[in-house]
């Protein structure tokens, strides 16, 4: 059961730069409407979209900008269309990408999305070019704390209907197939543990290692740009990059 973490790159990575960056409320809200598009405007109901409101009241997200955003999500508040988008494409060193979206105007999202790998070593794929590389799972972060016998840990993943079980130096990764996230969720809940983050993920079935500082800049870098459009929601990649070369990385962003 336990593995190597394909996630922890990506999440190590945006932890840190969504903390930073003003535009986290509109993702946060983005979030929001397409949990409760999907499922419904009821919390208590809908998992995923009450953890999308916790996310986003952790952040100090207005109350009335999260009531809007459900609302606009079941459609009870009119407004602009916004559609799911998923761009595929490739970065430097060969290293897939996957680009989740939601917009008001597909006509100009993609030509942004587009430039942006071009303009950083990149290629945009058509739709299938990466995609098969990625697996859609429900993704749940835990502090180790919560339980620190890796053991007990495991027994309780394989419990709750979890799949996969990964261990890193302060925390654990759940994973477990998309179609259980309600179950996985409300199972680790019964037995008192809380989730940091729980969330639908792509993740990469094979990583790309690239141990070079610099062409893991010009990778990270890309990664940055994506993130930064307006109408991007998550970016998911195959790299594996050491932490050190992330830290250094991070700290030169500012």
């Amino acid at each position: 059961m336990a593995g190597h973490s394909h996630s922890a790159n990506i999440r190590f990575r945006k932890d840190r730069v969504d903390s930073a960056r003003g535009k986290l409320f509109s993702k946060l809200a983005k979030e929001i409407i397409s949990a409760a598009r999907e499922g419904g405007g009821d919390p208590a109901a809908n998992l995923r979209l009450r953890v999308a409101i916790d996310r986003a009241r952790a952040a100090s997200v207005p109350r009335d900008n999260i009531e809007r955003a459900v609302k606009r999500g079941t459609g009870e508040l009119q407004g602009e269309v916004l559609e799911d988008l998923l761009y595929e494409g490739y970065g430097p060193e060969g290293v897939a990408i996957l680009v989740e979206a939601m917009t008001d105007n597909r006509n100009r999202t993609a030509p942004e999305v587009r430039k942006v790998f071009e303009k950083r070593g990149g290629n945009m794929g058509a739709t299938g070019a990466v995609a098969w590389m990625f697996e859609r799972k429900s993704l749940f972060i835990l502090n180790r704390e919560c339980c620190p016998d890796e053991d007990a840990m495991l027994e309780i993943v394989l419990e709750v209907g979890g799949e996969d079980l990964v261990t890193e130096a302060e925390s654990y990764e759940v994973l477990g197939e998309a179609s259980e996230f309600a179950n996985i969720l409300q199972g680790l809940e019964a037995k008192q543990l809380k989730c940091e983050e729980a969330k639908l993920a792509w993740i990469p079935k094979n990583t790309v290692e690239i141990t070079d500082k610099e062409k893991a800049f010009q990778v990270l870098k890309l990664i940055d740009a994506l993130e930064d459009l307006d109408d991007v929601t998550a970016v998911s990649a195959n790299y594996e990059i050491p932490d050190e070369i992330l830290e250094e990385h991070m700290g030169a962003r500012g």
